[in-house]
């Protein structure tokens, strides 16, 4: 394995400065307050000058400690990098694991934390019949003590017999401690659909392998796209849509949670037991049915406070046109609160001349704070750049404050992401790609920035 020496530098303080006005009239939300405090630019540092990720494999950034996050990426080799930064002191350490694996940034690495105190990480390669990989630390957060990759086939014959096809993409790795401390694990698999494999011995072995939500009849072509949280104790949350917008018209979104050997809609109803999985698309909670005028929908995060969960997805009511929504679930009136945080803008990837961009629904993205969803980090489009802003309510949604992060770019800022496990008493720190170039997910060279909030 390749190895790189560390590296030190000053935690920068964050240097705050008066805005104007001017940024109210960039946002479509009526009860977005005007521009607070801004950023400044040379604050910002960078943790690697060649990583990017995609918002499919979670969790893809973790905190160890309070001072020590965990994070990893796809180089512009294809190799996969993990890394740690110590908070308070700004050392940074890297491991690159799997060496020019593949040049494609759906590949990122995800991570949990063992009972034992070890870090497991699982990837994939994208849409191959390869496998799905495991690597494991040997000394806690070390990433240097990364053991030897793991590939292996979550599959059986009764599974693919069910759902002929084979095709893996995606790892989501929790832990859940009232079950044990069972390792379980989330990708796009079997069927070309959600799947789920549980371990009861830290990976080595997976004695439960389930396809989740899968279509009436089976589709091959159907793929649903999820995305999941978990704070590790007993529920894992997932949301889902019917398949990719840019295969579905009405493409909508749906929630559900796992506990205790179930799957449930967000009022408490069972959908069905492990051994009755999979379950159909609309059996879930719907937040938001798509339509042609309010346009097909995304999903970008799902976190849980306060046994409420809490939902960042997207609207495109035209490929141009990419809306960012929050919502959440009010158990009092068994309803989803749903509001529009702003109008993002278009796709982020730099379609060339001549071309018709392949991923129109590539939105620059959002991400919650996991400890508290009032505060939520997003990229949109501004003066033809993506910038990162955070977006903080008071009231459940009806008004928000704003903070922009970046600002007067160069180069586009997106997909921001919270490390998960985020302790109460911890700094939030908030990491991001920053785009050099970035064509298409096999053509990319992208930076990865982070910002630490004092």
């Amino acid at each position: 394995m390749n190895r790189t020496k560390k590296l030190r530098f000053p935690v920068l303080p964050i240097i705050l400065f008066a805005l104007g006005a001017s940024f109210s009239a960039c946002n479509s939300n009526k009860n977005v307050k005007e521009k607070t405090d801004s950023i400044a630019k040379d604050t910002i540092p960078t943790l690697t000058d060649d990583g990017a990720w995609c918002w499919f494999s979670d969790p893809r950034a973790i905190y160890y400690s309070e001072d020590k996050i965990v994070t990893g990426w796809v180089k512009k080799d294809g190799s996969i990098e993990t890394a740690s930064l110590n908070i308070e002191t700004g050392e940074k350490e890297f491991e690159n694991i799997n060496p020019k694996m593949e040049v494609d940034d759906h590949d990122n690495p995800a991570f949990a934390v063992l009972s034992n105190g070890n870090i497991i990480t699982m990837y994939a390669w994208h849409s191959t019949k390869k496998g799905v990989i495991s690597n494991t630390t040997t000394n806690g957060s070390d990433v240097h003590s990364f053991d030897e990759n793991v590939v292996f086939k979550p599959v059986s014959d009764e599974l693919l017999e069910n759902f002929p096809r084979e095709t893996y993409t995606y790892a989501n790795p929790y832990i859940l401690k009232a079950e044990d401390s069972k390792l379980f694990s989330f990708g796009r698999w079997i069927g070309y659909k959600p799947n789920l494999i549980i371990s009861g011995d830290n990976g080595k072995t997976w004695d439960q392998q389930y396809v989740v939500v899968s279509n009436e009849p089976f589709d091959p072509n159907n793929r649903p796209y999820a995305k999941y949280y978990s704070d590790g104790a007993s529920k894992i949350h997932m949301i889902y849509t019917n398949g990719h917008p840019r295969n579905e018209e009405f493409n909508s979104v749906y929630y559900c949670y796992y506990e205790n050997g179930a799957f449930w809609k967000a009022d408490g109803t069972k959908i069905c037991t492990l051994s009755e999985l999979p379950f159909d698309v609309e059996d879930g909670s719907l937040v938001y049915q798509a339509s042609t005028e309010t346009g097909r929908a995304w999903i970008a995060d799902v976190v849980e406070k306060n046994g409420a969960p809490y939902i960042l997805y997207s609207r495109h009511p035209e490929e141009t046109d990419h809306r960012y929504h929050y919502a959440w679930y009010n158990s009092g009136s068994q309803k989803w609160e749903d509001v529009e945080l702003c109008k993002a803008g278009k796709w982020f990837p730099q379609t060339q001349e001549g071309e018709v961009e392949r991923e129109p629904h590539y939105m620059g993205n959002m991400t919650f704070n996991p400890q508290n969803p009032n505060d939520v980090y997003l990229s949109r489009e501004v003066n033809d750049i993506f910038e990162i802003e955070k977006y903080s309510t008071n009231d459940q949604g009806k008004t928000w404050d704003i903070t922009p992060i970046t600002e007067n770019s160069e180069y586009d800022n997106v997909r921001p992401y919270v490390p998960r496990y985020l302790p109460e008493s911890a700094k939030t720190v908030v990491l991001w790609m920053e785009n050099k170039k970035y064509i298409h997910y096999t053509d990319y060279d992208t930076r990865i920035k982070y910002m630490i909030e004092e």
